[in-house]
């Protein structure tokens, strides 16, 4: 990660003391940070694109060039609005955006700090391969926070495990609203920067359509990395050749038919043939399971051998 624009540990940066610097993309710089007026930990995005802006004097943000001033201040203003838009959600599945403000030529997201690890962590210590009962116990309510988000004419369009916070107890939390937006104003598309290669649909790829559609396929993919450590191929590279091989037949020893065929919806290349919303999906996952999985090949060895019962 590059942080080398990062602001100072112990910058004050309105009534926000940071800490450390907590990881860096190519758009943003994320802070642990300290509220002094609090006394609580919050997480503080700056928007940071560093193909267009460096920092000049250990503060303020400068455009590299004049060529780069508009597509600057269009993001900057793009990530201002949805800031404000997010802070009026409040869903215990959603991360709470408390702050926004405009400050050293740029804009930043004050967050709640909340403690517990992403699901990117649980998949790798696992290599995938995670239970039904964990995926039925963290995607149905994190299904619900992104129908809020949803509802509030909002896309999130980065979903992926790295997003995606298990707090103790397992209660998840939707996180990283740096590539969210709407669909509705303007006919805006998805920028090239706001996907994650196999996570993201074609149409993100191509600046196509989005919709509620978009961030379901995203859902599917993360669903698929908790079966099998990683994500399906890119849908670019489907678009060309599609060799994706559906999870109902891949992962039948070890999950319901239902939750491998939601997966599978989810994954569809066209984005009419997916869930058009939260509430598709959902009725379909809340759904009795219409078939238990069998024992793997391994399991059923064994016990034919201790002559165990089923």
């Amino acid at each position: 990660m590059d942080i080398t624009n990062a602001l100072n540990e112990g910058y004050m940066l309105h009534h926000y003391k940071i800490a450390k610097t907590l990881g860096g993309g190519g758009f943003s710089i994320v802070y642990l940070a300290r509220n002094t007026q609090t006394g609580k930990w919050v997480v503080i995005k700056e928007y940071l694109p560093d193909k267009q802006v460096a920092r000049a004097d250990g503060e303020t943000v400068e455009n590299l060039s004049g060529s780069t001033a508009s597509t600057f201040n269009t993001g900057m203003k793009r990530f201002f609005d949805e800031a404000k838009a997010l802070s009026t959600i409040q869903h215990p599945n959603i991360v709470r955006v408390t702050d926004f403000f405009r400050e050293n030529n740029t804009v930043y997201m004050v967050m709640n700090f909340e403690d517990g690890k992403d699901l990117r962590w649980y998949i790798k210590r696992h290599d995938g391969r995670m239970t039904e009962k964990f995926i039925r116990t963290v995607f149905p309510p994190l299904l619900d926070g992104l129908r809020e988000l949803h509802n509030h004419r909002l896309l999130h369009l980065d979903i992926k495990p790295a997003n995606v916070y298990l707090r103790p107890g397992g209660s998840p939390l939707l996180l990283d609203f740096g590539a969210a937006q709407s669909p509705y104003v303007n006919e805006r598309r998805a920028l090239p920067h706001t996907l994650t290669r196999g996570f993201a649909p074609i149409e993100q790829h191509t600046r196509g359509h989005i919709g509620p559609w978009t961030d379901l396929y995203a859902v599917g993919a993360t669903m698929w990395a908790c079966l099998c450590g990683k994500a399906p191929p890119t849908a670019t590279k489907r678009a060309e050749k599609d060799t994706y091989k559906p999870a109902v037949r891949q992962f039948a020893s070890r999950y319901s038919r239902q939750l491998l065929e939601a997966v599978d919806w989810c994954l569809q290349m066209d984005q009419m043939a997916r869930p058009q919303n939260v509430d598709a999906l959902l009725d379909f996952l809340n759904k009795e399971p219409s078939e238990l999985p069998a024992p793997d090949p391994e399991t059923l060895i064994e016990r034919l051998k201790q002559k165990l019962p089923w």
